[in-house]
């Protein structure tokens, strides 16, 4: 198999194949967080899926050149809802509290980044970053009180608990791959990077679909 042929397979099989998957397994046992506020969850699922087949239909069949500006209005929508649902869970208010100026720090990052970098043909880079350090942030205050209460005796059982590690796995290696597509975008091996990337999303959709099926009612999160 030719490998750039491999790479734009494992490209559409990542973005458009398990993203999707994952978006109609949580359709499937959606009666178990239908009533908690992981209920978004789902709808945010089958945005990303909108967004991925919007941009890979308008890319294909329409041949627009530049859709920068539909990722960039997702991440804005993404770390503002991921930002959201961990300050809702966390019991410690002055984590809560954090949470609330990482998304306001964010927001206003964003804004200003736009007058450096247009919104139209290139993805924000320093508001991806941010946002994905404040996101990882966010995740281990969950985890610290997750460990400190009765929770982590069914941690497997526990929905947001699987969303955090996909989420984790995913953004822990989403800055260091970001940052080297802004300085090193010219590098002959790009696209081994790019392989690193698909597996990302490939490792985090499953943890979604992992967490839909084995989470319980009483422990969603």
């Amino acid at each position: 198999m030719n490998y750039d042929y491999f790479v734009v397979f494992f490209r559409e099989f990542s973005t458009l194949f398990i993203e999707l998957i994952s978006a109609i397994i949580g359709s499937i046992f959606f009666h178990k967080y239908k009533h908690t506020i992981l209920k978004y969850f789902l709808i945010y699922l089958w945005f990303i899926v909108f967004i991925e087949y919007s941009a890979f239909i308008s890319r294909e069949y329409f041949g627009v050149k530049y859709n920068a500006w539909l990722f960039n209005f997702f991440y804005v929508v993404h770390f503002l809802y991921l930002f959201y649902t961990y300050s809702l869970v966390l019991n410690n208010k002055k984590r809560k509290k954090i949470i609330s100026y990482f998304a306001i720090g964010y927001s206003i990052v964003f804004i200003i980044n736009g007058f450096f970098e247009n919104y139209i043909t290139r993805s924000q880079t320093i508001p991806f970053i941010l946002g994905s350090g404040f996101l990882i942030i966010s995740i281990i205050f969950y985890f610290t009180e997750v460990l400190k209460s009765e929770k982590v005796l069914s941690v497997k059982k526990n929905l947001l608990f699987w969303i955090s590690v996909g989420l984790l796995l995913c953004y822990a290696g989403f800055i260091p791959f970001r940052i080297t597509m802004n300085y090193y975008a010219d590098m002959q091996n790009i696209n081994h990077l790019y392989l690193i990337l698909y597996a990302l999303i490939i490792i985090s959709n499953t943890c979604f679909i992992i967490g839909f099926i084995w989470s319980d009612r009483k422990q969603l999160y």
